[in-house]
C-alpha cells in the first residue's frame, strides 16, 4: 500500500499542471481559476477581483536561481589482519625455531594507502601496518594516543595523492579515537 502511495504522490502534483495544459490547448487563453481560491469576502473584506494563480505555475516562473554544491569525501578502512594471513605472508620464509627480531630502520615520510594490507596494534603508541610489498612499518602515534584504542583497525580520510603522511593524517578508531601519525619508521629484520 505504502509503494502505491509513494507512487501516486508525485502524478497528484502534476494534475494541475495537465489541467492547465488542456485548457490553454481548447481554448487558446489562460484557465479562469485553476487552483482554489480563499474567499475573500468571508475575511471581512469587500469583494474584489480575485487574482487566479496557480501555485504550481508561480513556481515554475519565478526566477530564483539556486545552486547545489556537492562534496566528495573517501575514507578508508584499514582493518586487523588475520592471523592465517600473517602466517602465509612469512610461509615462504625457511622455518627457524627462533622468532625473528626486528629493528627500526630509516624514517618513512608517506606510505601509500593501497599498500597497507594490515595493521597490528603494539606497545604504549605504536601500530605495525603490514605493506602488500611485504614490508612492515612501526607508525608512532601522538603521544596523548594508545595503540589499543585501534584493536579493531581505524579509518583514515583519503587525501588526493592517496597517501598516508606523517604529522598530516589522523587516524580515526572504530571507538572514536583520532590520532595524529608522529613518526613512521621501516621495521628491517636482525640477522644474528
Amino acid at each position: 500500500m505504502h509503494s502505491l502511495f509513494a507512487l501516486a504522490a508525485p502524478l497528484t502534483l502534476l494534475l494541475p499542471l495537465v489541467a492547465e495544459a488542456a485548457d490553454v490547448a481548447s481554448d487558446g487563453s489562460e484557465p479562469a481559476v485553476s487552483a482554489p481560491q480563499c474567499d475573500v469576502a468571508a475575511a471581512g473584506q469587500e469583494p474584489t477581483d480575485p487574482v487566479a494563480v496557480n501555485p504550481l505555475s508561480a513556481l515554475r516562473q519565478s526566477s530564483i536561481v539556486r545552486q547545489v554544491r556537492i562534496e566528495q569525501r573517501v575514507v578508508v578502512r584499514i582493518a586487523p589482519q588475520s592471523a592465517t594471513s600473517r602466517r602465509n605472508l612469512l610461509a615462504d620464509l625457511p622455518q627457524r625455531a627462533v622468532a625473528p627480531q626486528f629493528e627500526e630502520g630509516g624514517k618513512e615520510k608517506c606510505v601509500a594507502l593501497d599498500g597497507i594490507a594490515g595493521v597490528q596494534t603494539g606497545s604504549g603508541n605504536r601500530l605495525v601496518l603490514f605493506l602488500r610489498d611485504r614490508r612492515m612499518i612501526s607508525v608512532n602515534l601522538e603521544k596523548s594516543c594508545r595503540a589499543r584504542d585501534f584493536y579493531s583497525g581505524f579509518y583514515v580520510e583519503k587525501n588526493k595523492d592517496g597517501r598516508l603522511c606523517v604529522e598530516r593524517d589522523k587516524l580515526q578508531s572504530r571507538t572514536g579515537a583520532r590520532c595524529e601519525v608522529d613518526t613512521m619508521r621501516e621495521l628491517v629484520e636482525v640477522r644474528s
